[in-house]
Parts: C-alpha cells; structure tokens; sequence
C-alpha cells in the first residue's frame, strides 16, 4: 500500500491534479482573478473548465470593472437578453474593433433598422473612472435618419474635473495624456442584441487650439464603409474628448462626442450611421491586441491624402480642358467673323 502511493505520488510529481480541485474553490479563488481574454482562452481548456467559465456572474463582474457603465439598470435588462448574457456582450464590446472587409449582399441580414440606440461610455485617467454615462438615442424619427449623425454627452456648460494639471508644455501634456486618459465608447442595439466599441482605447491624435488652448483627443476607428461613392469606402468613427482649462489649474473635459464620418470628412446621416453599425456589429472583426489602432489611422490618413491628391489632378485636367475649350472656341468664332 505504502508503495503504490509513492509510486503515485512520484508519476504525478508530488502535485495535485487540477481535476481534483473542488469546483467552487475553482469559481471562487481562481477564475475570479482572470481577466476576459484569459477566461475566454481557460474555457476552452476543458470541457468541465467550460462549464465553470460560462457562470453568468463571472462575466458579469468581468463586463462591470471593464465598462462601469453596464451597471446601469437599464443596461443590465439589455445585456440579460443577449444570447449569452454579459459573454455575448463582452465578446462583441471588449476586443477594438477591425472592421475593414464590406459585407457583401448575400452577407447582410435583412432585418429592420435600429429602433434606439444605447452608449455606454467610460472614460479613465491612469485607470481611474473619471466619466462614465449611458445615454439612449431615440432612432425613430426623421430628424434623425436625415440630420448628420452626432452624439453629444455633456452640456454646453457641463464640464467632467480631472486630476490633471494644465501644462503650459505642449509636448509634456499631449504625452501625458497619450499615455493615460482612455476612452471606451460602446453602442448596443437592444433589438438585435449586439453591440460593438467604436472608439479606440487611447488617443490617436491631440492637438492643441491655437487660440482657446483647448486640447481635443481623438479616439478614431477605421472601419469598411457601404462603397457607395469613393469617399465611402471607408469611415472613421471619431470619439472625441475636449479638454480645457486655465494655467496651473485643473484640466476639466468640456465635451465627449462621436461622430462618423467619411474620407472627405463629411458627415454620416443618422440612417446611413444605423447600415454601418449594422455591418460593423455583424461582420465587424475583433482583435485585442493593443497599439496597431495609431498604425491603423496613419495608414488611413494616407489614404485621405493620395485621394485628395488624385481629386485634385483630375480637377487641373478639367480645369485646362474646359480652358483650351474656351480658346478654341473664342479663336474659331474671330476666324470666322475676319475672314468670311
């Protein structure tokens, strides 16, 4: 007896097999430390890992220290209804989003538009919660389908404080804030039960107004547009942070909106925004690894920039056409009157 039990112990190293550990010790000291990625990749590992993984709560707490905004009531009955509660939400909110391939007719799911809108918006500075707020967008009325698309979240006179100091140094404040204040910008759709994060989680242009001294960060996500004009072939979801504030004193952020607009910077109507989500949330590709979002941007600036010079190119060839065609004109119409 004694020698089977050290040959037991010495074949499994003197450890004990992960099989053997108590479910809820499991639950309860071990996946509660795990952040979504590395939950999702533990259920995979085994089907009883499965099983424990997919606990409703450990998503939900996971969904609620990475967007404190879900845990709204109002938000908390939405996600209730998604196929896989805080999971499904998760999944489609967490990851940035990276969505360049255009959904082709057979691909789109012919279902109704978008009744109403729903934000969930957090903000952090060195991973403390500075803003976070819900707003629900009504997306029934004409106005809305027919007006450029924008979502506003403070007032005009509303401003958010910060624990920033305002730098009179450009670069030691535009570094400081590259580095520290995040933006998570998610958009569900209640009736479709999907959702996606328009918004990148840092910065990837500020700039400085010349005048006011206001600093505007924007969080721009690249994504496929519906290709009906070559300015639509791709669209940039533009969260935007204003902030402002008075030498030495504290930097308070005087606006958070987002708007989607196409590469000649025209704005999106509310029922062209609604077909963009919709392919964003169906066909949109996820990823999470961090640090590519700038890349991305860059790489459609350049874009914006060949496009521009190209519109500009064809514009001089219509120029000199329509010029030589005015002279040749002018020049027949005196031979003629000279030499009849």
């Amino acid at each position: 007896m004694s020698s089977t039990s050290t040959k037991t112990s010495a074949a499994g190293g003197g450890a004990t097999g992960f099989s053997t550990v108590h479910p809820d010790i499991i639950q309860a000291h071990i996946l509660t430390r795990l952040d979504g990625p590395t939950l999702a990749s533990a259920s995979a590992a085994s089907p009883q890992l499965h099983a424990l993984c997919a606990e409703e709560k450990l998503w939900a707490d996971i969904s609620n220290s990475t967007f404190p905004s879900t845990d709204h009531p109002r938000l908390r009955q939405v996600i209730s209804t998604f196929p896989d509660g805080h999971r499904s939400f998760f999944s489609d909110a967490f990851p940035t989003l990276n969505n360049n391939h255009r959904l082709s007719p057979a691909e789109h799911r012919r279902s109704p538009p978008a009744s109403e809108l729903i934000s969930a918006v957090d903000i952090y500075y060195q991973n403390q919660l500075i803003f976070s707020k819900v707003e629900v967008t009504d997306a029934t009325p004409e106005w809305f389908t027919c007006s450029p698309f924008r979502l506003d979240l403070l007032d005009q006179k509303e401003t958010v404080p910060t624990p920033v100091k305002f730098e009179a140094d450009d670069n030691t404040c535009r570094l400081n804030l590259e580095k520290n204040m995040t933006l998570s910008w998610v958009i569900i759709d209640p009736t479709r039960k999907r959702a996606v994060n328009l918004s990148t989680r840092r910065p990837v242009s500020i700039q400085k107004h010349w005048l006011t001294g206001e600093v505007q960060l924007k969080y721009t996500t690249v994504i496929a547009g519906n290709g009906k004009t070559e300015a639509a072939e791709f669209i940039q979801c533009n969260g935007v942070i204003t902030c402002g504030g008075k030498q030495g004193g504290e930097l308070r952020v005087s606006e958070v909106s987002l708007q989607l607009q196409d590469m000649d910077g025209k704005s999106l109507s509310g029922k062209d925004t609604l077909v963009i989500l919709q392919d964003a949330m169906d066909g949109g590709r996820r990823k999470s690894k961090e640090g590519e979002e700038k890349e991305r941007y860059e790489e459609f600036l350049e874009m914006k920039r060949e496009r521009t010079e190209r519109k500009q190119r064809r514009e001089r060839r219509l120029d000199m056409l329509c010029i030589a065609t005015g002279v040749t004109i002018f020049v027949a119409f005196w031979a003629y009157i000279l030499l009849r």
